[in-house]
């Protein structure tokens, strides 16, 4: 059987029987959730720049990677993200197509997942389709759709992997538990976060316990497998840039165990809160999230005594077991990337339990405020102002700027020289090579990097809006650099929501 079989569209099991007029009315609710989703992720794109520093630098490794220098093939160890872009940078530079591709891929993550789920649970049409437009709203996932890091790439895998290893409980066989492997191994590649998926599996093997993971023939095979993106990369990199062959497992033991304090003083990976991110779904995600959360518990738990699980325990234990397990870590709502999706099905599970009129009703109600909830903390963000400032460097003959910490003015920069200084100490060194203006981007403020507040009493030259830079999200999602909780972290974006521009070029004395 082809490795990749168990990923393939309708039918997910033999077991379930397949109307073919009820099949293609399915793909057609489907198909129009998808299109609106998409809508939804691409408004207002072409007007955004790269909105972080992992976004820019991402941008440059890939392009980096195009011309065959691997040198930072393993940053943040992904090099199946740079890869996979890399021929998309040997033919362009522009940001905006890369942003387009990445929420493309987005999309794309959520059919196959929605799709799948659909399957095993039987959902008709309609509820396909609220399932689609929930998820697919979430104002996390539309967030993480608009950048250029690995989350809409590590959906993607996420979606082949629950398809294939739920395959793999449903019909156990050496052949689909390798195609798991794979599938496990291209998602390692892809993002080092994807190693939190490797406890969520092993739980789900323990409670299977039909012992085909442990049998002699089988650990073996799959432990060659998720070694070898490791060699065959490892190897790849040496031979071509003469990175160190043990530079990947490197990257994981260095961001598990950081030697030293990070620019904005955060230590350490451990951080007990199970407050942050229940506060965090309840105040920005759907308000059918935590109570679907807690009825699971309830009515779904039972049939984790089921061999095999029945969809709804499988999405519980996914939930479930994400949300505990980054509670005991470094906080982001990028944290629970690979709990969106399951915790918006079992949500709409368990309201599917209710009269169908009423079902319906509320998931229509849910996705409505989705919608409204997606104004308020994206669009009201947008658009961004980087490429005025570009202009007016450009306009005004400064060849030259610093920035501080951010990086979002390169993608528009042209042939300027933009440099990135992550301290005061690197700003002035950069002043005593020759630079004499600085652009105080708020982006130190939402990295939390001390140092630069003494250059607001410089004069100031231009000032320009960057809305972006006020927003509560990406505030929350820099609360992993920071270390900051949650109620610290949104307390900082309050106060500096309180300027009106966030972008204030001066002149270094």
């Amino acid at each position: 059987m082809p490795i990749f079989a168990a990923v393939s569209l309708r039918p997910v099991s033999p077991f379930v029987p397949v109307d073919p007029v009820e099949d293609v009315a399915a793909c057609r609710w489907l198909g129009a959730a998808l299109l609106l989703v998409l809508a939804l992720r691409l408004w207002g794109l072409p007007t955004l720049t790269l909105p972080d520093y992992d976004s820019v630098r991402n941008w440059q490794i890939v392009q980096e990677v195009a011309h065959g220098n691997l040198t930072h093939l393993f940053h943040h160890g992904s090099p199946g993200f740079y890869l996979l872009y890399a021929p998309v940078a040997a033919i362009t530079t522009d940001h905006r197509v890369f942003l387009l591709l990445n929420a493309l891929l987005a999309v794309a993550a959520l059919g196959l997942m929605t799709d799948w789920i659909a399957c095993a649970a039987r959902l008709r049409g309609p509820e396909t389709a609220l399932l689609t437009l929930l998820a697919g709203s979430s104002v996390f996932l539309t967030f993480s759709g608009r950048d250029f890091t690995m989350s809409s790439a590590s959906l993607l895998a996420l979606a082949l992997l629950l398809r294939a290893h739920w395959q793999r409980l449903r019909h156990p066989s050496r052949a689909a538990l390798l195609r798991t492997a794979v599938v496990l191994a291209v998602g390692l590649s892809i993002n080092y976060k994807f190693l939190l998926t490797v406890p969520i599996l092993v739980v789900l093997e323990w409670q299977q316990a039909d012992g085909l993971m442990w049998r002699r023939s089988n650990w073996w095979r799959v432990l060659l497998i998720l070694a070898a993106p490791f060699a065959v990369l490892g190897l790849l990199a040496w031979v071509v840039s003469g990175v160190p062959v043990y530079r990947w497992p490197a990257v994981y033991f260095v961001i598990m165990f950081p030697a030293a304090a990070n620019a904005a003083g955060r230590q350490g990976t451990v951080q007990v809160d199970f407050a942050y991110y229940l506060r965090y779904l309840a105040e920005f995600e759907s308000p059918v999230l935590l109570p679907g959360l807690g009825a699971a518990l309830v009515w779904f738990s039972g049939g984790l005594r089921q061999r095999p699980l029945p969809i709804s325990a499988y999405l519980l234990v996914w939930a479930a077991c994400t949300l505990a397990g980054m509670s005991l870590l470094i906080k982001a709502p990028r944290g629970l990337l690979f709990g969106y999706v399951p915790l918006y099905a079992l949500a709409v599970l368990w309201v599917q339990r209710w009269p169908r009129g009423l079902a319906l009703g509320l998931l229509t109600a849910a996705v409505l405020y989705n919608g409204w909830r997606v104004q308020q903390q994206i669009y009201a963000y947008q658009p961004s102002h980087y490429p005025q400032v570009a202009a007016w460097l450009r306009q005004h003959r400064i060849p030259r700027v610093v920035t501080t910490v951010g990086i979002s003015l390169l993608p528009v920069a042209g042939h300027l020289d933009v440099q990135s200084a992550k301290n005061p100490a690197e700003l002035a060194a950069l002043r005593r090579q020759g630079y004499r203006y600085v652009l105080l981007d708020d982006y130190y403020r939402v990295a939390g990097v001390p140092g630069f507040d003494s250059l607001r009493t410089l004069p100031v030259v231009a000032a320009w809006p960057e809305p972006l830079l006020a927003s509560p999200l990406l505030y929350l999602e820099h609360s992993e650099f920071t270390g900051q909780g949650y109620a610290g972290t949104l307390a900082r974006q309050r106060q500096a929501a309180q300027d009106t521009v966030q972008l204030l070029l001066l002149r270094l004395p």
